[in-house]
């Protein structure tokens, strides 16, 4: 591995960029993509009355062959700094491992592209295709200003990039176990079913709203919407919070409400989720509220030229062959994919977002590797 990678991990580590501040992150990046001769767009974005966020588009070279690397300096909050056997933000390294907020999701990783393209272009003195960094500061958040803006930026200046590479943290136990070839999509409901107020020794004068909804929801619960796929799980429903605002035990309230969330494959988009859902309450609601957020549509990159060279550069690296996936929530890539086929892989993901977040630095190392093997074999 060279020290720089880790260098620059540490560095950005050290940024506090706990969503949606930056603390210089994406400038820090900036400088060192700079050093390298790329050439960079930091772009604000401020819409919807939210906190402006920088983000940043870097390039190398202008030929129409562009491979980009995408990913995000934002990190969550660290909770309880008094938990963390080290500082969250000093990027400790103790007994070869690297310690703080975004160690896996996904400074290193970010840090790794830069360390792999470093050695990459030091290597080919005369490399004429393109290298492009799309790097956001609002992943982690409800990512309104972050990768969105950027790919309407890229659209807007007919911007043209090939094929790109997420870092998020893909493997569930070692490098190289799993690469992710898209993403279920994602649909957020709050459902309030209206009924009438009454005494509970006269349900015949009222309306119960909690028989009604415990009704649907066991509806939607029951529904088989699909059999999942090639590459997909089933479609799946998950309540997450069912609220009734009453005090009292002999009240019949008037309404109800539940959460659920639905996380769906490839055999469906939001609109027919929705359509689903919204049938199934006039079945069995007389009245109701229904309001839905999609964080995402499903997606699958089914690029064989791009899955065979990560799935090369990683055999050549660790001897393994890793698992073509679709698991895991959502990312930036729902995005991305609409310009280009897009691909992620990262690192080991069981410490993302957990007190005492951290990584190996053997594991950064053959990260590190693995990129510039993939850079070696994709311009090739």
């Amino acid at each position: 591995m060279s020290k720089y990678a880790l260098e620059l991990a540490q560095r950005l580590i050290q940024r506090k960029s706990v969503t949606p501040e930056n603390d210089g992150a994406i400038e820090l990046l900036a400088l060192e993509l700079e050093k390298l001769g790329f050439k960079n767009k930091i772009l604000h974005f401020n819409d919807n009355n939210l906190p402006t966020i920088h983000n940043l588009y870097a390039k190398y070279g202008d030929d129409s062959k562009n491979l980009a690397f995408a990913g995000h300096t934002d990190v969550v909050p660290p909770g309880e700094t008094k938990k963390w056997r080290f500082d969250p933000f000093a990027a400790t390294i103790d007994n070869n491992i690297l310690y703080g907020r975004g160690a896996v999701d996904m400074k290193v990783a970010i840090a790794c592209f830069v360390g792999a393209v470093k050695l990459f272009l030091e290597n080919n003195p005369n490399f004429k295709n393109s290298i492009s960094f799309l790097i956001t500061g609002d992943e982690e958040d409800i990512a309104v200003n972050g990768t969105v803006k950027i790919i309407e930026y890229l659209t807007k200046h007919q911007e043209k990039i090939s094929h790109t590479i997420v870092g998020e943290p893909t493997n569930p136990e070692n490098i190289g176990d799993m690469v992710k070839i898209g993403r279920r999509g994602s649909v957020n409901f709050d459902l309030k079913a209206i009924g009438k107020q009454g005494h509970v020794a006269y349900p015949e004068n009222a309306s119960n709203p909690i028989t009604a909804l415990i009704k649907t929801l066991n509806l939607l619960i029951d529904h088989q919407f699909d059999f999942g796929n090639k590459y997909f799980d089933p479609t799946h429903l998950e309540v997450t919070a069912i609220n009734v605002d009453n005090k009292t035990s002999n009240i019949i309230p008037e309404s109800a409400v539940a959460k659920f969330n639905i996380r769906f494959n490839s055999e469906y988009n939001s609109k027919q989720i929705i359509s689903a859902i919204t049938e199934a309450c006039q079945k069995t609601l007389e009245k109701y509220e229904l309001n839905y957020r999609v964080s995402g549509e499903s997606f699958l990159t089914e690029d064989s030229k791009l899955q065979n060279i990560i799935t090369s550069a990683i055999k050549d690296i660790t001897g393994k062959t890793p698992i073509l996936s679709t698991t895991g929530g959502t990312s930036d890539a729902r995005f991305i994919k609409d310009i280009c086929p897009t691909i992620e892989f990262g690192l080991i993901n069981k410490t993302a977002h957990q007190i005492d977040e951290q990584i190996a630095i053997s594991d950064i190392e053959l990260l590190e590797k693995i990129y510039l093997r993939f850079l070696e074999l994709y311009f090739s």
